[in-house]
C-alpha cells in the first residue's frame, strides 16, 4: 500500500474512533455525572480549620466515633444556595451530623450566606485556601461526604442534594452505618 493511499484510510480511521467514543459515553450504565473517589472506605483527611467568626477549630477528631457528614459549600456558590433548603430540613430533623467548610470565602461572606439562607451545620470550618477541600478531592461546590466512626469516607455525593438523593442513597447510608 502506498502512502497515498493510506493518507485515504486516515479519515475513515478518525471516523471509527470517534464513533467508539460516543458509543461508549451513550451505552447504559454510564453515568457522566459520577465522578469516583479514590478515597472511598479510606481515612478521611487530618486538617484543622480556623472556626468561622472566632468559633472553636474544626478538625477530623471532631468525628472520631461518630456517622457526620461534612458539606463543603461557599457564599458565591449557586448550587449551595439551591441546596440550603435540603440541609435546613436535614438539620431540623436532627436526621444527620452535618459539619460545613467553608470553600473559598471570606469568613464575613459566609456568615453573611449563613444568616440569609439558614444554619444547618454544627460548626463551620473556614478554608480559605482550599488545601482541605483539595485533600479531601472536591471538584467544586458544593460536596457532601459522610465520614463513618472509624473516620473512613463512606460516601460522597457531587453538587447539590436533592430530595431524591436523600431518600434513595443518604437514608439508606444511615442505615447501613448504624447511625438512624
Amino acid at each position: 500500500m502506498t502512502w497515498r493511499r493510506a493518507l485515504y484510510l486516515l479519515p475513515l480511521v478518525g471516523f471509527v474512533a470517534l464513533a467508539a467514543y460516543f458509543f461508549y459515553g451513550l451505552s447504559s450504565g454510564y453515568n457522566p455525572e459520577l465522578l469516583p473517589s479514590a478515597l472511598i472506605d479510606k481515612p478521611a483527611p487530618q486538617f484543622q480549620l480556623a472556626g468561622l467568626n472566632g468559633a472553636v477549630p474544626l478538625t477530623n477528631q471532631d468525628f472520631t466515633g461518630q456517622v457526620v457528614f461534612v458539606n463543603f459549600f461557599a457564599s458565591w456558590c449557586a448550587p449551595c444556595r439551591e441546596e440550603s433548603p435540603i440541609l435546613m430540613d436535614l438539620a431540623r430533623r436532627n436526621v444527620i451530623q452535618l459539619y460545613g467548610i467553608a470553600y473559598k470565602d471570606k469568613p464575613a461572606d459566609a456568615t453573611k450566606y449563613l444568616k440569609e439562607y439558614g444554619d444547618p451545620y454544627r460548626r463551620v470550618g473556614v478554608d480559605e485556601t482550599g488545601r482541605t477541600a483539595i485533600n479531601f478531592g472536591v471538584y467544586g461546590v458544593p460536596e457532601t461526604y459522610a465520614i463513618d466512626r472509624n473516620g473512613h469516607i463512606r460516601w460522597r455525593f457531587v453538587g447539590p442534594l436533592t430530595p431524591q438523593a436523600v431518600q434513595s442513597q443518604l437514608m439508606p447510608l444511615l442505615k447501613k452505618l448504624g447511625a438512624s
